[in-house]
């Protein structure tokens, strides 16, 4: 076949403004069509977007649905929604259990966005002269949330695919080793995900081999709780920085913390 005979690859812009094109003509007048134009003024709380996104309600505001960060994506993992994806029109989302996020390291979809609603600074820190430099481990697109009910690693059946996949290894996702109560005389071998590391890429959950995945990526303000002021954890940086400056003598909040440690282990109450 010559290079003449062969079809022209066709932008994904293009593509997806004639996809939306045959949509609204297979509409009916004041349905599918106009539904499609007015969920891009709603807010998805369960959307994925690329790595750098603001906030979604930031997002839908700054995204002018220009398609160029789906364009830069080498690996066409990200998608435009088009009419009846229940997703805002025009706008860039993820399918992780399809195509998830490949981590690039120089970003090309967060440094192709012209209006900021994917900002370069979210994904980046500083090298060893101050100066400023992509990380891609340190984008938060989502959190990977496992199903202990329908993990096989969880019922005893060997399966480290998630953990293997995953780019952060050893980080995002470890390896927890637990006696199988059920057996007796077995082990777990059973993955956990760590917030803190997680990028929420997907490759986990388009590695797992249930039917279902039975680890998949959430919004990280679905997929996490908030603890108060009340409770620090002193061992790391930003909670011990809350320990400086109280006075010497905390207030009692419970009639427990009135009594010393030392009660309690005289007592057997611990």
């Amino acid at each position: 076949m010559s290079i003449d005979d062969k079809e022209p690859r066709m932008p994904e812009r293009r593509k997806f403004f004639i996809n939306m094109a045959k949509g609204l003509g297979a509409a009916t007048m004041g349905g599918l069509a106009w539904t499609g134009f007015l969920d891009g003024k709603k807010v998805y709380a369960t959307i994925l977007r690329p790595p750098g996104a603001v906030s979604e309600k930031e997002f839908i505001a700054k995204c002018t649905k220009c398609g160029l960060c789906v364009e830069a994506c080498p690996f066409k993992a990200l998608i435009l929604a088009e009419p009846g994806d229940d997703r805002p029109v025009g706008t860039p989302y993820f399918r992780m259990r399809e195509k998830p996020c490949r981590m690039c390291r120089d970003i090309p979809c967060t440094v192709s966005c012209p209006t900021g609603a994917l900002l370069p600074s979210l994904v980046s820190d500083s090298d060893e002269l101050g100066r400023p430099r992509l990380n891609i481990n340190l984008a938060k697109i989502g959190l990977a949330v496992i199903d202990r009910e329908t993990c096989i690693a969880y019922w005893g059946i060997q399966c480290d695919a998630c953990y293997r996949a995953c780019p952060v290894i050893d980080k995002a996702i470890t390896v927890e080793y637990t006696k199988n109560e059920r057996t007796g005389k077995h082990a777990l071998l059973a993955p956990v995900v760590h917030g803190g590391h997680c990028t929420g890429c997907g490759l986990c959950e388009h590695a797992c081999v249930t039917k279902k995945a039975s680890v998949f990526v959430l919004p990280r303000e679905l997929a996490m709780g908030e603890s108060s002021d009340r409770y620090i954890r002193a061992w790391e940086g930003p909670d011990e920085e809350k320990l400086e400056g109280l006075p010497e003598d905390t207030e009692t909040v419970t009639p427990r913390s009135e009594k010393s440690p030392l009660e309690y282990l005289n007592k057997g109450d611990l």
